[in-house]
């Protein structure tokens, strides 16, 4: 299972992984062909051994792969993104009780929540480019950037907009709630056109922060603008719009994952996708908050 997140969507179901009943290639030009080891095969393939949406799209829910022990299920996948997030949020508690933003003390904490974030960049990376799920690797990851989070969070509730972390942690889960009830009901379809648009926005979205921090660094200020002002807040809740739909490809990531009999140690990386998506809502929506209360 790969992760939706656009710079982590390189890992997926391969054939040489081994995963029971996925690992039969079909002869060369030819459709795959059950047998006794496979089947389950279909037409149009594992849709893990590469680009879930590069293949013949199909409609309605995959066929179901027979119960067996180790396969993924939905209450793994809850389990670890509830394990990965509350080790995030035990973190973010602490930084923000032990790590002052006051005019004496806010250049430390800052510090100290940008090497963190620095140091939870470099761990996403390597797990995104590992072939197997680490949850020591996500858990730790989880702890720096929930430190990050405890530092900038103090910053702008006690500094710029008091009681903005609630309001983000509020939009946030409304964020989630909403799309998960759009997505069940299927007023979002998750195809090959809507996975190719969201990647798209997103390298642009992404490519427009990188220049207007560059500008930053150089010039000073705000750079372009993309972050104050009417062209900050348009910005931001473009970002919110992203987040919402790297969610939905998430959650059609983890329920043909389900479908399609995962191993379970698959709701690893389901969880960090997850709580990668979570912490990008979040964040858009704690500077949104910030742009709308600056002077």
């Amino acid at each position: 299972m790969r992760s939706s997140n656009p710079v982590f969507s390189r890992r997926g179901f391969g054939r040489d992984n081994g995963y029971a009943g996925f690992n039969t290639a079909p002869q060369a030009g030819g459709p795959a062909v059950a047998t006794q080891a496979n089947p389950y095969a279909q037409p149009t393939g594992n849709p893990y051994a590469q680009n879930p949406y590069a293949q013949q799209q199909q409609y309605g829910a995959p066929p179901q792969a027979p119960a067996a022990a180790g396969r993924m299920t939905i209450d793994d996948v809850v389990m670890r993104t509830g394990t990965t997030l509350g080790v995030l949020v035990v973190t973010a508690a602490l930084a923000w009780a032990l790590l002052p933003v006051d005019d004496a003390n806010i250049g430390r904490s800052y510090g100290i929540g940008i090497g963190a974030a620095l140091v939870a960049m470099v761990l996403g990376f390597v797990q995104a480019f590992k072939r197997k799920a680490s949850p020591a690797l996500i858990l730790t990851y989880a702890a720096f950037e929930g430190v990050f989070l405890g530092v900038v969070s103090s910053v702008v509730d006690n500094r710029i907009a008091d009681g903005a972390a609630m309001q983000a942690v509020l939009g946030t889960m409304a964020v989630f709630a909403g799309v998960l009830v759009a997505y069940k009901a299927g007023w979002i379809r998750v195809n090959r056109r809507f996975y190719g648009f969201v990647m798209a926005a997103a390298l642009g979205f992404i490519l427009l922060m990188a220049v207007n921090l560059l500008f930053a660094v150089i010039g000073g200020g705000d750079g372009l603008g993309f972050r104050s002002g009417a062209l900050g807040v348009l910005f931001g809740v473009i970002g919110i719009i992203l987040g919402a739909c790297f969610l939905a490809l998430d959650f059609k990531q983890v329920e043909d994952g389900i479908a399609y009999g995962a191993p379970r140690e698959e709701a690893w990386l389901a969880a960090f996708g997850l709580t990668l998506t979570l912490v990008w809502i979040y964040l858009e929506f704690l500077r949104l908050i910030s742009i709308l209360n600056s002077d």
